[in-house]
């Protein structure tokens, strides 16, 4: 869950530099939160069919 609240942060971070007119470091806070929240969904999906294919419950 760490990787989710830094890709968070990392979009909050974008919308703020944009709203303040901060448009390199707005495209990079967004370029990095894209990429943080894609390897976690990732993860996510890869753990979750793992859990299935071998028949634990997930809580």
């Amino acid at each position: 869950m760490a990787l989710l609240k830094w890709a968070l942060i990392a979009l909050v971070i974008s919308v703020l530099a944009g709203a303040f007119g901060y448009t390199r470091l707005e495209h990079g806070a967004a370029k990095i939160a894209k990429l943080l929240f894609f390897v976690f969904l990732l993860i996510f999906v890869l753990i979750l069919i793992a859990a299935v294919l071998g028949g634990e419950a997930i809580l």
